[in-house]
């Protein structure tokens, strides 16, 4: 998606050879009309597959997410990352790893919202390690929900995620694939652009 990756190159920050800081525009500070094109290319692409429901992680996954079900025209379930006192009981659980934050927490969904008869569209901001994705899986095979794929905002290609999830059958569509951020410097994968 060329207006994501201008915007990428235009205000991300390249804090190593492995983090990419987008907080500008998308996972702190939001702009609507590119999470509206997210969302539009989403739908798009998964167009065909009768989704009934879109799953997300908080935070950064709802803008994405909200936009894609607006055009969808479908609910939007985002796993819970803190503790609540109103989500405590008949949860789908699971742990994930954060690369960022380096810790492991529990993610949690009520089981009032997720079902066996659910086609769900797993949505998130960014695709690493793939951590965040499995305990999404994790949490819609709980469910016995189907899975019709994964959307990802950017794709770090140069780690494992990916590649571990697309092993797995699993149809993984990311809007921007970085290939490299050594020396500063945001390089896409070729070929990836749509």
């Amino acid at each position: 998606m060329k207006s994501l990756q201008d915007k990428i190159v235009k205000e991300g920050n390249v804090l190593s050879d492995e983090v990419l800081k987008v907080d500008s525009f998308l996972n702190h500070q939001i702009d609507p009309k590119l999470m509206k094109e997210v969302g539009e290319e989403f739908a798009r692409r998964f167009a065909g597959e009768k989704i009934t429901k879109i799953l997300t992680l908080e935070s950064s996954g709802i803008a994405p997410s909200v936009m894609a079900g607006l055009v969808l025209d479908v609910p939007v379930i985002f796993a819970r990352k803190r503790k609540s006192l109103t989500l405590t009981q008949n949860l789908y659980t699971a742990d994930v790893y954060s690369f960022t934050k380096q810790e492991t927490n529990p993610i949690a969904v009520s089981q009032t919202f997720l079902t066996n008869e659910d086609h769900l569209l797993i949505i998130d901001d960014f695709l690493a390690n793939g951590q965040a994705a499995l305990g999404l899986l994790d949490i819609a095979e709980q469910a016995g929900a189907t899975v019709a794929g994964i959307g990802i905002v950017i794709e770090k290609a140069f780690q494992d995620g990916g590649k571990l999830l697309r092993e797995k059958n699993v149809r993984v569509e990311s809007l921007a694939m970085v290939q490299s951020l050594e020396g500063g410097k945001v390089t896409f994968k070729e070929g990836a652009l749509s």
